[in-house]
C-alpha cells in the first residue's frame, strides 16, 4: 500500500467532527432545524441547503427563535415496582421533581411513554430525582422544544414530511427538529 494513502487516511482520521445547528423554512411557513455532525462544514452547509430547495424548503435565519431549548426525558409508563404510572401521577411527580411539563406520547414502537420537559441546565437534577421517585428513566437529552407551532394543509403536510425524511437521510444529520402541529 502507498505511503500517501496511508497519510491520506490517517489525515481524515484525525479530522474532528464539529456540531453544526442549521435554521431552514419548509412548506406553509413551518420551521425547521437541523442538527448535524460533519468533518466538513462547507460540504455539509451545501448538501443541506441542496436537500431544502429541491424539496420545497429553504436556508433561512429567525427559525431558531420558534425553539427553546430544553431538557427532555423520556420515562416508559411503568415504575421500578412494575406498576402502571397514570398522566395525574405523572404530573405530581414532575412538580416534586422540578419538571415544568409532562407530555404523554408514542415512541416509535407505538409504547406508551412520557416526556418530562425542562430546563436544559437542570436535566441531569431532574433526571436523577425522576429516578430516585421510583421512576425508569429510558433517556435523557437537551432538545429543541417549538414554542409556536403551524397547522398545514394536507399538500403541504406531505411536502414538508418528504422534506424531513429527505434531511433525515442525510449521512450527517443527527436531528430536524419542527414547529409542525
Amino acid at each position: 500500500m502507498p505511503k500517501s494513502t496511508i497519510e491520506a487516511a490517517l489525515k481524515t482520521e484525525k479530522t474532528k467532527d464539529i456540531y453544526l445547528l442549521y435554521e431552514g423554512r419548509g412548506p406553509g411557513g413551518s420551521c425547521l432545524l437541523i442538527e448535524a455532525l460533519s468533518n466538513s462544514g462547507p460540504k455539509c452547509h451545501s448538501d443541506i441547503k441542496h436537500i431544502l430547495n429541491k424539496n420545497g424548503g429553504m436556508m433561512a435565519e429567525g427559525a431558531r427563535h420558534s425553539f427553546d431549548k430544553k431538557g427532555v426525558i423520556v420515562i416508559g409508563v411503568k415504575d421500578k415496582e412494575k406498576k402502571e404510572v397514570n398522566l395525574e401521577r405523572a404530573l405530581e411527580l414532575a412538580i416534586e421533581a422540578g419538571a415544568e411539563d409532562v407530555n404523554e406520547t408514542e415512541d416509535e414502537e407505538e409504547q406508551n411513554i412520557f416526556k418530562f420537559i425542562c430546563d436544559a441546565s437542570s436535566l441531569h437534577q431532574v433526571r436523577k430525582k425522576l429516578d430516585s421517585l421510583g421512576l425508569c428513566p429510558v433517556s435523557c437529552a437537551q432538545e429543541f422544544i417549538p414554542n409556536t407551532k403551524v397547522r398545514l394543509t394536507d399538500p403541504d403536510l406531505e411536502q414538508a414530511a418528504h422534506l424531513i425524511q429527505a434531511l433525515g437521510n442525510h449521512e450527517d444529520v443527527i436531528q430536524v427538529y419542527d414547529n409542525i402541529e
